[in-house]
């Protein structure tokens, strides 16, 4: 089912929040934000509105939406929360991963690799998200895998897909993933998975600080 329209202009939102676009104190003007999505006020109007009980906006006197204050250990927690999630449902499938399922995920890793070799930025976003998605419900349980899907609301996606330092480190990520499938080893599955987030928090961390966002 396609999302509601406010949610997808409060995914590109926290996309641009999360990757620095936006910076902390930045004025939300929700004309611009329209005319940058090509939306009307409305949907722009909801998504703020979901993303201020989200913590991600803050409402001004006189000023308007701005962006909330992000701190470098904020990004820290939301990836070690991430890793810890999805590393425990690495653990649990590799603990009773079928054939099949190690084949669907080895074809699924496949096709994530030709389109980053192929810099395909868009596929190289969707593709990882269905490897993940795949894994998740492969494992079986569906509250730890909804709050996982809340708690990666806040990774900029793009950012990673259109960085080659990072697709580098998932290539090598998921092999060991897959090979602590294979191998069905649920300590080696969930440091694997844990390490994939960790390795996006270090990476969002620097690129973030380069930026001069906690300057």
């Amino acid at each position: 089912m396609r999302p509601q329209l406010s949610d997808e202009v409060a995914a590109a939102l926290r996309g641009r929040i999360m990757s620095g676009e936006l910076r902390p104190g930045a004025r939300i003007r929700l004309e611009e934000v329209a005319a940058q999505l090509g939306v009307s006020i409305t949907p722009v109007r909801e998504a703020l509105l979901t993303l201020r009980g989200e913590d991600m906006v803050e409402l001004e006197p006189r000023k308007g939406y701005v962006v909330a204050p992000l701190s470098e250990q904020d990004v820290v927690d939301l990836f070690r929360l991430q890793g810890d999630i999805a590393g425990e449902l690495a653990a649990r499938l590799a603990e009773r991963i079928t054939g099949t399922e190690r084949d669907e995920l080895a074809l699924a890793d496949r096709a994530l690799q030709r389109a980053a070799r192929t810099r395909k930025v868009g596929e190289i976003e969707q593709l990882e998200y269905e490897f993940h998605r795949t894994i998740n419900r492969m494992a079986q349980a569906r509250k730890l895998s909804w709050f996982l899907h809340v708690a990666t609301r806040y990774t900029p996606a793009r950012f990673y897909a259109a960085d080659s330092g990072w697709r580098e480190a998932m290539r090598a990520d998921h092999q060991a993933l897959l090979a602590a499938f294979a191998a069905k080893d649920p300590g080696a599955a969930r440091a694997a998975m844990a390490r994939h987030f960790t390795d996006g928090a270090d990476l969002l961390v620097k690129h973030l600080r380069g930026l001069g966002i906690w300057d």
